[in-house]
């Protein structure tokens, strides 16, 4: 695939400044990835509107960045033609996969992405960024993947002008990948389970810093040549399971003892306490980024965009517990921010 050459982060918003939209709308936002790139794109300098699905909870967006708010399901095809209107670029990071045994990715990124498709030709959209996962195939015998394939296609064919990512696994404050892992160690009652390699074929992750990612999305947008392509990013690591696990136990000081079990079995334990206990932290779509190695070149995410990716261990501080007397402050105040 074919290098970015994109401009040093010292220029980024100025070479951004010069391609200015008349909007750009993110989808996802209020996921721990688009709060990231939300971020970034404020610091930018570019006016954002974000697409929250309807929902009684108050929406989790950046504190301190102004954004134009639209509520609106992927599945109303009237409200997101009214919420494209004047938009230029879309940042497609939204899915279902998140939600866990309520996920339906038929509705949110199938159906839901061919929605938001149809409605950004008639718009006019002039360029559309979309967040995929590494290995994502209409053929994938896994349906998270599978649903990222099919909205690949659909995006490609949709003679918009697109830029996919197909990105490593994410993580990073509030992620699913660490956050999950950490909060099962410490409630293991001494050993935890790791699927077992039935086809001696050890699975390999590069997990990739979120701010790292967000920074790579702005990127694309920055640079015209990345226009109808597809990049690979990831991590400059790799890791088994079994090393993540440990590195995370080291990291919360919860040592427990790791035993292999086959992958059915542990597929069907998950479902098992994912049903029996409100906001279990895995699900069977996690139970899947463990089964393959999903890996791109080490310099792959270096050599397209320019980026040296932090490394895992490096970035690790946000699962360590802090005091209550320390968390206590953070806790009051995000109470008098919710009223």
């Amino acid at each position: 695939m074919p290098a970015a050459r994109p401009p040093s982060r010292a220029d980024l918003p100025q070479a951004i400044s010069a391609i200015i939209p008349a909007m750009i709308l993110v989808t996802g936002a209020t996921g721990f990835i688009g709060r990231a790139l939300i971020r970034q794109l404020f610091e930018a300098g570019h006016p954002m509107r974000v697409l929250i699905r309807p929902s009684r909870r108050t929406p989790r967006l950046p504190k301190g960045v102004p954004v134009e708010v639209a509520v609106v399901s992927l599945a109303d095809t009237r409200g997101l033609r009214a919420a494209l209107n004047g938009v230029d670029v879309i940042f497609h990071l939204a899915g279902a996969e998140s939600q866990g045994r309520d996920a339906n990715l038929r509705i949110t990124d199938i159906e839901g992405t061919r929605n938001l498709v149809e409605a950004a030709k008639d718009a006019g959209v002039r360029h559309f960024i979309y967040l995929s996962h590494l290995d994502a195939a209409r053929a994938s015998a896994y349906p998270v993947f599978k649903a990222k394939g099919i909205a690949e296609e659909t995006i490609r064919r949709s003679g918009i002008p697109y830029t996919i990512l197909r990105s490593a696994i994410v993580y990073g404050p509030e992620d699913h990948f660490t956050n999950g892992l950490a909060r099962m160690l410490r409630a293991a009652p001494g050993i935890f389970f790791l699927p077992s390699n039935e086809a001696r074929i050890v699975p390999r992750v590069q997990p990739i810093w979120v701010e790292d990612l967000a920074t790579c999305l702005l990127w694309t947008y920055a640079n015209p040549e990345t226009l109808n392509q597809v990049y690979e990013v990831g991590g400059s690591e790799y890791f088994t399971v079994r090393q993540v696990v440990e590195i995370v136990m080291s990291t919360i000081h919860a040592p427990r003892l790791l035993i292999e079990i086959p992958p059915l079995l542990l597929r069907a334990l998950t479902i098992f306490l994912e049903g029996i206990i409100p906001r279990f932290p895995a699900s069977s779509f996690w139970i899947d980024y463990l089964y393959v190695s999903r890996t791109c070149p080490a310099d792959a995410t270096s050599r397209a965009f320019g980026l040296m990716p932090a490394r895992f261990t490096y970035r690790l501080d946000y699962l360590i517990h802090k005091p209550w007397w320390q968390r206590f402050p953070e806790w009051f105040t995000r109470r008098r921010g919710n009223r």
